[in-house]
This record gives structure tokens, C-alpha cells and sequence, in this order.
């Protein structure tokens, strides 16, 4: 992975814990700004350098180990215990002064070209430490004949068999600060707190183990198992092989390795040394010097940090709710707070009101009166139109309120049900305290939804824009129906006076209409069959101001009932556009207050999931 690869990484993670604040765990926030923190301050510091640090138990030969490595007698072996207090490095290479004090290292052993000793033939190989004077704690070495002296007291003599006829690491070592870490396991707990915290900062870590103690629990369950999932920046070496027989180092590397890989770190290296003898030491050797050269532990390391909090951050946040469950769930909402607001009792108001208003514009004009007895549906809720406009001024129309006859605990109890059920249906799956989060969101806003609702209701326009064409035609034609039955009664009115007053009656048309006789139909004029006399028949006569009368209220009446059914039609219709109207309006009352702040808990979730994933890939 590039160095733009681990930024991104970084700020991916940044990100997610950004997004999770108050959502998850305190203490896995805490580490993921710690990782984040420490990714950022190594990345300022130097990438030529490689920090390796020797860790392990007191007595398992981590300082002789440090020794074997370079070659020179840097560390002190005690054996009062606790033995390390304060880390030592051993740093090949100038430049890495500023990564020593960002690690709070003092004590520093520069090794040299000249430090290294030429070939194991040579009984007294010269060297020729560096003086160092850290940060007030550092170590002052010198070359003495016959030995190596430290500042803090040791003078090993050449020659022998000892760690310092060994090789230094092998090929391009410039780079490269080994540490020798305080005891994990020692009985003062400031030592602890030191090497917990290098471990913590150092690129690539070597657990040194012996074959006493190389199963504690200590050690498995305080350090290796939190270091799960980073096996390519962990190598574990047990020490003092060469008091095993070959069968029982082969055993106890088998049993090692399987230890190792139920801690989570299956794959990490594995090997048998021997910082007394020698044995395997090479191999050690060789595996830093290609970590130094290769200059990638750093980003190795700081990559598994980050992708094994990102892991954790992710499974905090649960499994993704389905992807349709926000509109389903959002249907079932609306639908919930269309009852609590009375939707059903206005849209019935509506339809009641366009067939009173269908009849009273289209019925028979002497009964429209009698529609006029019940009142208007709407108006007796206080959402007509005009009387509206009356109740509240102008530009301020939010101060209109129905007359819905639903109580206002009722309806708070039906809101917070509905959504209590929608966030629900769109967190499911989610972990808990998101859960929690949107929940919270959810229902600060129930408090207000019995009003808001109230409010929406009474600011739709429930009625229709204008009234059906068909109904100011139907009017004229009822009205004219109405003036044929004046002219008719007042004909027979004017009828019934000339008889009354025995005058001679006035010429009157009649209509004669057809009958039916037992040979069929018979029409005015028509010759009676089998007669010969060849007489018409005129058998059924209506004089025209009788017509007129009954004609026009039997019309009347009959385009009355057709009009109610239409009119029926009509108001069914008008009935469904309100109830869309009204649907509108309360669901931008349930986004308002419900589904965008819950929403926004959700899109604070996948942010995060989305952040954490990328930064755990």
C-alpha cells in the first residue's frame, strides 16, 4: 500500500468516527482517534526509518537478543528482575532522532560501519560506538581495547564465543531502530504503561518468547490477541533453543504456531533462536534487514491498526436495512397519521358536500329547499373555503384550525404508535444505538404532530376549483322545466275560469297519442278494422296546458334523479382528489417531522458503514 493509500485510509476512518459520535462504544471511538492520531503523527515522521521492537516477558532474553542482532554489547542482561526499565534502541542510520523522541526512546545506541565486527575470526573486531546524548536519558558509549563499555556500565571483553562475534544484519540496514522494550509482565506497572505504549507505536513487532512461558496467558490474552488480524507486522521468536533437542524445538514451534494462530494472527512468522548460541539468528537477521529495506512495516502497520478498528466500527453498525423498506415504511407512516389527523372524516365530509352541492344545483328547483335543511358537511368542520378565508387574515392562514371532532391525546397515542413502527421498519437490522439515535429523532417531533396535522388539514384545499359546466346547464334547463310549469298551471288556471264563470270555453290544442288494440297499434285517424265504415279512432287525447304541467314535473324529477347519480359520480371523484391533496400535505407533515430526521440518523449510519468499509478493505 502507497503512502496516498494509507491518507485515504486514515481519512476514511476519520470520517466514520466522526459519524459514529454518541453512536457506539466511547471506548472504540477513543481508539480509533487514537489510531487515526498516531497514522497522521507517523506519517509526518520518518518513512526512511523502521521501528522493530523486542518484546517479551522478564527472563526470555529480549536485551541478549537485541545484542545478537547488532553485534555489539548494547543491552544489559540482568538478572535481578524486573531487568529493562527503559526501552534502549539501536538505531543504524542518521536521521532518526525525531521519531526516537516522538517515541520517548532516551536511551540510544548508534551502531556504525565501523561498529560491525568483520568476520567471526577475528577475536577482538573493533568498535566504535556513537555518542548520543538523546533527550537527557541517552546513553554515552566509547570504544575501549578489548571491549565495548556503555553508560551504563558494561564493559564486555572481546573474543569468545559470545553474541558479538555474530554477524549485523545483513544487506542495506540503514533504517533500521530496533528497540528493546521493559517487560510486559513486570511487577512495577510504570514499566508496563512504557512497553504497552511502544507496542502500540512500533511498525513491526518481535514477541520474544522462551520455552517456559511461551503458553502464558498473560502474554496471549494481554498482547497478541489484541494484536489480531496484523500477522504480517508480528514475528515471534522463541528464545534459548539451543537447550531443546531438535524433536522438542520442532514440537514446541508447532504448538507455538497453533497458539499463535488462535490468537488471530495465523500466518505471522515463527521461528527458534538462540541469542546464546547463535542458532537462527540469521534468519532474524535477514527479516529485519529486508524490513528496513523494504521501508513498508510503517505503512503495514498503521494499515492493520486501521483496518481492524474500522472492522469493529463496521460491525457496530449492524447489517443495512432493506432497501425498499424506507418507502414501504414511509406508505404505512402517512397512512397512520391519515387517521389520527380524521383524512377518512374529511374525505366523507367532501363527498357528502359535492353530492349536497350537486343537488342543490342540479335537483328539482321546488325541493332544492329541502337540501338546504342539513347543513354542509365541510362547513361544520371548518373547511370550506370562504369561511376559511374569514377566519384568519390574510398571509396568515396557519392560524386556521379544524373543527375535527378527534381528541388530541388519541391522536398523540396513534402518532407516537405509527412512529414508533416506522422507525422500526427502517432500522431493522440496524445495531442498537443507532436504533436508539433514530428512535430519539422519531419522537421529538410527537409533541407536535397533533397540531401539525390539524394544520395541514385545515390549509388543503379540499374543495374544487370550480363547479362542473354541466351543472349551470342542467340548472337552466330544471329552471326552464319550471317556467313550462307556471305556463301550464296558469293556461288551466285560466281554463278553469272560463268554465266556472260558464262562458263559452276557449279553443284548447290537445295531443293525441296512439293506443294499443288487440291487432296492434292504432294510430289517430286510422280506420277500425273489419268496420268498413272507415272512422278514425281517436282514443287517447292530453290537452297541451295539462301536458305542459305534467310533462315538466315529471321531467324535473327525472333529471333530478339522473343529475344525483352523476352528481354521486362527481362527488366520489372530488372525493379521491382530496384525499390526495390531503395525503400530500400529511406526508410533507411526516417527512418534516418524522422520516428527515430520522432519515438523517440513516444517512449518518451509512456514512459511517460506508467510511469505516473503505477503511477496512
Amino acid at each position: 500500500m502507497s503512502r496516498l493509500d494509507l491518507a485515504g485510509r486514515t481519512a476514511a476512518l476519520d470520517t466514520a468516527v466522526q459519524a459514529a459520535e454518541g453512536r457506539i462504544e466511547p471506548a472504540l471511538l477513543e481508539e480509533a482517534r487514537a489510531v487515526v492520531t498516531r497514522a497522521r503523527e507517523r506519517g509526518g515522521l520518518s518513512a526512511e526509518h523502521t521501528v522493530v521492537a523486542l518484546a517479551g516477558a522478564t527472563g526470555s532474553g529480549k536485551s541478549s537478543v537485541l545484542n545478537a542482532v547488532a553485534g555489539v554489547a548494547i543491552a544489559q542482561p540482568g538478572v535481578r528482575r524486573p531487568t529493562t526499565s527503559h526501552p534502549m534502541a539501536a538505531v543504524w542510520g542518521d536521521g532518526a532522532d525525531p521519531l526516537l523522541d516522538w517515541l520517548e526512546v532516551g536511551r540510544r545506541h548508534h551502531v556504525g560501519a565501523a561498529a560491525e565486527p568483520a568476520t567471526p575470526a577475528e577475536p577482538n573486531p573493533p568498535v566504535e560506538p556513537v555518542e548520543t546524548p538523546g533527550d537527557g536519558t541517552g546513553v554515552s558509549t566509547s570504544s575501549t581495547s578489548g571491549g565495548v563499555s556503555t553508560g551504563g556500565g558494561v564493559s564486555t571483553a572481546g573474543g569468545g564465543g559470545g553474541p558479538f562475534r555474530r554477524r549485523t544484519p545483513a544487506g542495506d540496514t540503514t533504517g533500521l531502530v530496533l528497540l528493546d522494550l521493559p517487560d510486559h509482565d513486570s511487577v512495577v506497572t510504570e514499566h508496563r504503561m512504557r512497553a504497552e505504549r511502544l507496542v502500540q507505536r512500533a511498525d513491526l513487532l518481535v514477541w520474544v518468547v522462551d520455552p517456559q512461558k511461551y503458553a502464558d496467558a498473560a502474554l496471549h490474552e494481554g498482547f497478541l490477541r489484541p494484536l489480531a488480524g496484523r500477522a504480517e507486522v508480528v514475528v515471534v521468536a522463541l528464545n534459548q533453543a539451543d537447550r531443546l533437542t531438535p524433536d522438542e524445538t520442532s514440537a514446541m514451534l508447532s504448538d507455538l504456531r497453533r497458539l499463535v494462530a488462535e490468537d488471530g494472527l495465523d500466518g505471522a512468522r515463527v521461528l527458534a533462536v538462540s541469542a546464546k548460541t547463535g542458532q537462527g539468528m540469521d534468519d532474524l537477521r535477514g527479516l529485519l534487514a529486508n524490513a528496513a529495506a523494504r521501508r513498508e512495516a510503517a505503512t503495514a502497520r498503521l494499515a492493520a491498526d486501521e483496518r481492524v478498528v474500522a472492522r469493529r466500527i463496521v460491525d457496530e453498525c449492524g447489517t443495512p436495512p432493506p432497501s425498499r423498506a424506507g418507502s414501504q415504511a414511509r406508505g404505512d407512516l402517512v397512512a397512520a397519521l391519515e387517521d389520527a389527523a380524521g383524512v377518512p372524516t374529511v374525505v366523507e365530509a367532501v363527498r357528502g358536500s359535492a353530492r349536497r352541492d350537486a343537488r342543490a344545483a342540479t335537483g328539482w328547483p321546488l325541493t332544492r329547499w329541502i337540501g338546504r335543511l342539513r347543513k354542509d358537511p365541510l362547513r361544520r368542520l371548518g373547511l370550506r373555503t370562504a369561511d376559511r378565508e374569514h377566519r384568519a387574515p390574510s398571509g396568515r392562514e396557519d392560524l386556521v384550525r379544524t373543527s375535527l371532532p378527534t381528541a388530541r391525546p388519541a391522536v398523540r397515542s396513534t402518532a407516537a404508535s405509527a412512529v414508533r413502527r416506522y422507525v422500526e421498519d427502517v432500522t431493522r437490522g440496524v445495531a442498537d444505538p443507532w436504533v436508539l439515535a433514530a428512535r430519539s429523532r422519531g419522537q421529538a417531533g410527537i409533541d407536535t404532530l397533533p397540531d401539525a396535522l390539524d394544520q395541514a388539514v385545515a390549509a388543503t384545499r379540499v374543495e374544487a376549483a370550480r363547479r362542473p359546466v354541466w351543472w349551470s346547464l342542467v340548472n337552466v334547463v330544471q329552471w326552464a322545466l319550471v317556467a313550462v310549469l307556471a305556463a301550464g298551471l296558469l293556461w288551466l288556471f285560466v281554463l278553469f275560469g272560463f268554465t266556472y264563470l260558464q262562458l263559452p270555453p276557449l279553443p284548447t290544442p290537445v295531443l293525441t297519442l296512439p293506443v294499443w288494440s288487440g291487432d296492434g297499434v292504432v294510430f289517430p285517424g286510422a280506420p277500425e278494422p273489419g268496420s268498413g265504415e272507415g272512422l278514425g279512432v281517436d282514443p287517447f287525447t292530453i290537452p297541451w296546458p295539462t301536458l305542459m304541467v305534467l310533462g315538466s314535473v315529471v321531467l324535473g324529477l327525472l333529471v333530478a334523479l339522473v343529475c344525483r347519480v352523476f352528481g354521486a359520480l362527481g362527488a366520489r371523484r372530488r372525493a379521491r382528489a382530496a384525499r390526495r391533496r390531503l395525503r400530500q400535505s400529511v406526508g410533507a407533515v411526516a417527512d418534516r417531522l418524522v422520516r428527515e430526521p430520522v432519515g438523517e440518523e440513516l444517512t449518518r449510519l451509512a456514512s459511517c458503514r460506508t467510511a469505516a468499509t473503505l477503511a477496512a478493505s
